[in-house]
């Protein structure tokens, strides 16, 4: 990636930040609607459980983002008793995180990466996306 343009010490500039957050993997709506088509996704939702509670993508699991980094931490059987569903493995492909328009899925996707979490992308379209269009 290409130093920021400016000043020594000045902020990057809105398009060098965009930059640096689209590094994350992403998912589009289209790909995301094949994905789960084929039973191929793992939809992790990581908005608050009062939002998801007022909707969410179908099959998705809610994780809120203030627990993700312990959940992804935790042994298998702990993860299955606390969010009664299996606990995605390190080498998963297309493990997407999403949230209400995108800032904290690409967070859990990067978070995840660091986790080792190789297939991690986030739907960038996010629930706004998916509700607007219909899923």
């Amino acid at each position: 990636m290409r130093a920021p343009v400016g000043r020594p010490g000045s902020i990057p500039a809105a398009g060098d930040r965009a930059r640096t957050m689209a590094a994350a993997p992403t998912v589009l709506l289209p790909e995301l609607r094949s994905l789960l088509a084929a039973g191929r996704a793992r939809l992790v939702d990581v908005r608050s459980r009062e939002e998801a509670a007022a909707g969410t993508i179908p099959g998705a699991l809610n994780i809120p983002v203030s627990e993700l980094e312990s959940a992804l931490q935790m042994e298998p059987a702990a993860f299955q008793a606390l969010y009664s569903a299996e606990k995605p493995k390190l080498e998963d492909d297309n493990l997407i995180f999403f949230c209400q328009i995108g800032k904290r899925g690409l967070q859990a996707t990067q978070l995840a990466q660091r986790l080792g979490y190789r297939g991690a992308r986030n739907y960038a379209g996010a629930y706004r996306e998916w509700f607007q269009k219909g899923g």
